[in-house]
């Protein structure tokens, strides 16, 4: 389970179920995450063989993140975890806060 611990590894791996990500789009998915903390989630995930960096030989740089083999097989699993937490948006909505200001971000904030 150490895999998943962390504050924002479970939303970038969500994210990354939709297709491949670039460092940027993540920035804007995950707006209370500095640059500091993703960039140390994306290393983790990586060296955990749970999501793969691509770069591309282009000018500018451009770098994708996506699910690996090993990570694609979380994603039954993040979606159970996404229900879970619009079943409880439903039960409890003094409770929880939802940012849906854009297609790709699901982030739901318990108070």
């Amino acid at each position: 389970m150490s895999l998943l611990s962390g504050k924002w590894k479970i939303s970038i791996l969500n994210h990354l179920t939709k297709g491949p990500v670039r460092f940027n789009e993540l920035q804007r998915l995950l707006p209370d995450a500095t640059q500091r903390m993703i960039t140390m989630q994306l290393r983790m995930l990586e060296s955990d063989g749970l999501i793969i960096r691509k770069v591309y030989p282009v000018a500018p740089p451009k770098v994708e993140y996506y699910l690996s083999d090993l990570g694609e097989e979380l994603a039954p699993m993040l979606q159970m975890l996404c229900k879970f937490g619009s079943t409880y948006i439903e039960k409890f909505p003094d409770e929880v806060s939802c940012d849906n200001d854009d297609s790709r971000r699901d982030t739901v904030n318990v108070r």
